[in-house]
């Protein structure tokens, strides 16, 4: 088949991102990630697919998984892998609006990463109508919690993944059209800080604020910081009454590293920042979540060797690498199978009120993605 001849139209698809990008779908409202996931599962039902509602847990929102075909022998096949949460707050789409200007295309999430999975589903549709065949069973599962960390999704990811032979992963493109095989890993911390509480008013001094203390510790932790590893604070909460020293406050910290045993050492470094001294003040510094570092094996390259062909014959230079900001990649990678990602759209700004795709990538990459799923055997 002439992946050029697949007839992907860019106003079509923008019109169908848009109806994804304004349901908003931040991962810690579960409502708007389940309604999110309802609009993505009436248009996936369009297509035939069997589609399950997989019901969430732990406070966050449910999952879907849709089965394209009719394979039914249970065969490893291809893994669309994906999330539908967001970081953007309900209501951004008042700063945010989703909107062309030229060649870019604006909305919260657009980015990161609806259009990647519309543009995958868009590619599935296509092949169907000009009466393709798969050679291998297909299978996209949508998660509800990627944005932190995939808490409640982890061990249906893993799981999925097991049932198959190839990921597939429609993350953000690299900014010069590439493919990620491989992510750094990355640790999540919660900090905590335990102060001593008195009258701010009337008994200031006898008083140790629990703000004051994760503050300190802010500049400390962030100046660990290094080319093999980083550290941030993303997330402060603390304090209630204006008028008490404020006894307690918590935060969240994360640590990015190239490699493991760099990501290891920085684990280290901020489990020894806590303390325990009762008149200046405690800090308590908890591991939580961890996104273990991929780095991609011989399956991963013989992919990215495949889609590199795929590329040419679309007039795309596939180039690859390792990247930061993490996927779930980082779990099917290490898994010993052949994963590749950021396989998305091009764009820039995820996270952000200028979050943009560039429309025309949009063909470009469903054309690579149809060319994959015809492919892989």
């Amino acid at each position: 088949m002439n992946l050029n001849e697949l007839p992907f139209n860019t106003d079509e698809m923008l019109a169908g991102i848009r109806t994804w990008v304004e349901c908003e779908s931040p991962t810690y409202d579960a409502a708007s990630v389940d309604r999110m996931m309802n609009v993505a599962a009436r248009e996936i039902a369009l297509t035939g697919a069997q589609i399950e509602h997989i019901p969430g847990r732990m406070g966050f929102g449910g999952c879907i998984r849709a089965r394209f075909g009719s394979d039914t022998s249970g065969r490893p096949g291809i893994l669309i892998l994906g999330h539908l949460d967001t970081v953007h707050p309900i209501g951004t789409l008042q700063k945010l609006a989703f909107r062309r200007e030229g060649e870019k295309c604006y909305g919260p999430g657009i980015f990161d990463m609806k259009s990647g999975n519309y543009i995958a589903l868009d590619a599935i549709r296509k092949l169907q109508r000009a009466g393709a065949a798969f050679r291998l069973p297909v299978t996209m599962l949508l998660t509800s919690d990627e944005e932190i960390g995939s808490p409640s999704t982890r061990d249906l990811i893993e799981a999925e993944a097991r049932r198959n032979k190839y990921v597939l992963v429609p993350e953000p493109a690299r900014p010069n059209g590439g493919v990620v095989s491989g992510r750094y890993a990355i640790q999540r911390f919660k900090l905590e800080s335990i102060g001593r509480p008195s009258h701010a008013g009337a008994r200031l001094s006898e008083g140790r604020s629990a703000i004051r203390i994760m503050a300190d510790m802010i500049p400390t932790i962030e100046a660990m910081t290094t080319d093999a590893c980083t550290f941030s604070v993303g997330v402060i909460h603390g304090g209630q009454w204006v008028n008490c020293v404020s006894s307690s406050c918590t935060g969240e910290a994360l640590t990015m590293a190239k490699r493991q045993a760099d990501l290891d050492a920085g684990v280290e470094r901020m489990l020894a920042l806590s303390k325990s001294d009762r008149n200046d003040g405690q800090f308590i510094v908890t591991r939580t979540l961890e996104r273990p570092v991929w780095e991609p094996n011989a399956r991963t390259m013989a992919l990215y060797e495949r889609a590199a062909k795929i590329g040419k014959s679309i007039g795309l230079e596939l180039g690859h690498e390792s990247a930061g900001g993490g996927s779930d990649g980082n779990f099917t990678g290490p898994m010993d199978l052949a994963t590749l990602d950021g396989l998305g759209v091009r764009g820039a700004g995820a996270h952000t009120l200028d979050e943009h795709i560039l429309v025309e990538s949009l063909g470009q990459r469903a054309r690579l993605m149809a060319g994959l799923l015809l492919d892989l055997d």
